[in-house]
């Protein structure tokens, strides 16, 4: 998604920071996870100091090999980075970075995604939110819909340097990451998830569970999560903790329960995806247990 949306934006550039490294499962997995959270600071770093309803924000820049190269090197292999991280400077100079204020996140998770692939192979990822349950709550008369209520995903404290400052007509900063990942043109991956800026760690992760570390995508979207938004410590589900937290603590990353076990902020994410194989038969996945579990199926299945 374009601006005011920050989701594919971070989402396309922490892909490319973790580009230029050996990801995988095994001995590689500590590495890789603690790879995947720095990637993810930084592309929050970024978000927040470039991305948001304003004129010519970067996003040929932000999404550009170069950039993520220039971010990449500020990355220390084996030891967590001293947190929040500095935005990357955008001339893409080696590992040269500008100072930028990281501001508390406001937005909210009550969002909903869909994924969906037809029998020709045509391909819908699609996010829509109302920023809280209930929205504004006002209900368009005769129509039955409930208005949004996204005016806090807007900075609150005011901040001129700020891409995500309140002006008049302005639409707030989303991380809405609809997504729709090609194999050589081809339809291979329709992933999405409500969860406000957690949205953007969530589809990343399931893209890096699905491609790198070697699991099945009903494997990638059930697996443990965390969520690292440029914060000194990384929210992480429970499961992830006791899964991961041994494999990360060598690299000095720390890690905190993202929430409540009895409330909604305890569970990242709710993902929704399809996969696609060579022959054209799909994968339809859904959240086993998160939010109560979700629901996927193919309407007519190949039983061949």
């Amino acid at each position: 998604m374009a601006p005011s949306s920050s989701g594919g934006i971070a989402v396309g550039e922490a892909l490319n920071i973790l580009e230029g490294y050996r990801l995988g499962g095994g001995a590689r997995l500590g590495s890789s996870l603690h790879l995947f959270l720095e990637a993810s600071a930084r592309a929050f770093a970024d978000r927040a100091a470039y991305v948001g309803d304003v004129p010519d924000v970067p996003v040929r820049t932000l999404l550009s090999q170069r950039f993520a190269d220039s971010r990449a090197c500020t990355i220390d292999p084996t030891q967590a980075s001293q947190r929040p991280v500095a935005a990357g400077a955008l001339d893409g100079a080696p590992c040269t970075t500008r100072a930028a204020e990281e501001k508390p996140d406001t937005e909210n998770i009550s969002t909903t995604h869909l994924s969906v692939v037809d029998r020709w192979g045509n391909a819908a990822s699609y996010t829509l939110t109302i920023e809280q349950t209930g929205g504004s709550a006002i209900t368009v008369p005769g129509r039955g819909f409930l208005l949004n209520n996204e005016l806090t995903d807007f900075t609150a404290v005011y901040d001129p340097k700020d891409p995500n400052r309140i002006e008049p007509g302005k639409r707030p900063r989303s991380s809405m990451s609809p997504m729709i990942v090609l194999d050589r043109g081809r339809v291979k991956y329709v992933v999405g998830s409500p969860g406000g800026a957690t949205i953007i760690t969530t589809v990343l992760q399931v893209l890096l569970n699905r491609i790198d570390l070697g699991m099945t995508l009903p494997q990638a979207v059930a697996a443990p999560r965390a969520s690292q938004r440029n914060a000194a410590v990384t929210p992480a589900e429970p499961a992830f903790i006791e899964q991961y937290g041994g494999l990360l603590a060598p690299f000095g990353q720390q890690l905190t329960p993202s929430g409540d076990a009895f409330t909604s902020q305890a569970e990242i994410g709710a993902v929704a995806a399809i996969e696609q194989d060579r022959r054209g038969r799909l994968t339809a996945v859904a959240e086993p247990q998160r939010r109560g579990g979700g629901t996927a199926l193919v309407v007519r299945p190949d039983r061949r």
